[in-house]
Formats: structure tokens, C-alpha cells, sequence
């Protein structure tokens, strides 16, 4: 796994043998955290070279990520400045929505379970979670 936090506002965590593609990994990410609103319009992403070289990908994995969020209007690029968030909010489908909680959730309970931590104890420890 491949990991590393831009602006504080977001971290991405790349996984290469999860069968989703490194570049919709990329996507998801940036749209779940717009969607947490860590990251909100306006906010500047990293650019593309220097999150390949943070991240260990190859640049164009970078720019087929940026490419889609743009095209969906999700993100704008501005010649010379940088690549920004719009203010067009993602749509998640449910399905998509689904199968991220259901990762999410998954990555959750494998770290507890390696950490040995019984399931009844995780719902615990979520229901007792205050974010500092």
C-alpha cells in the first residue's frame, strides 16, 4: 500500500491489489474527500508531477484521474495556476456509494482484527469516537 497526506486535507491510500484501478482509486478519493468536505471549491490539488512523484505512480495515471474529474466538471484546470475544485459537487450512484462504505468498513475490520480487536469492541469504540 501506498500512502500520503496533501494539504492535510486529504490522504491518499493506494492499494494495487485491491483490482481497482489505480487511476479510480485516485478519483474516489478526491470525490469522497469533496464530499467530507476536506476538500471544498476553490481548494488547490497538488500537481500532476509532483503527486506521481509523492505517490511512486507514473504521471499519466495522475493526469487520467484529473482528466475524468474535469470532464465531469468536478475540477478545473487553469492554465499556469493549477488545478482546482469546482464548486460541482460529485454524484456518488448508490452502487458506487455502497461499494465504498463496504471498503471502507472492510479495511476497518481487517485493521482492528490485526490489532486484536474483538468486533463488539470496534462498535464500541465507534460509538464512544470523538474526533479531536
Amino acid at each position: 500500500m501506498n500512502s500520503t497526506i496533501i494539504n492535510r486535507e486529504i490522504t491518499f491510500t493506494l492499494d494495487p491489489s485491491n483490482g481497482v484501478p489505480i487511476y479510480r482509486q485516485i478519483i474516489q478519493q478526491i470525490e469522497h474527500a469533496i464530499l467530507s468536505e476536506r476538500l471544498k471549491t476553490g481548494d488547490r490539488l497538488p500537481t500532476i508531477r509532483a503527486l506521481a512523484i509523492e505517490l511512486k505512480i507514473n504521471p499519466n495515471t495522475i493526469a487520467k484521474a484529473y482528466g475524468e474529474l474535469e470532464i465531469r466538471g468536478i475540477l478545473e484546470t487553469q492554465v499556469g495556476s493549477g488545478t482546482y475544485i469546482s464548486d460541482k459537487r460529485p454524484v456518488l450512484e448508490d452502487d458506487g456509494r455502497n461499494r465504498r462504505i463496504r471498503e471502507i468498513v472492510a479495511r476497518f475490520v481487517t485493521d482492528m482484527e490485526e490489532l486484536g480487536v474483538e468486533r463488539a469492541e470496534a462498535v464500541s469504540l465507534i460509538k464512544n469516537f470523538k474526533e479531536e
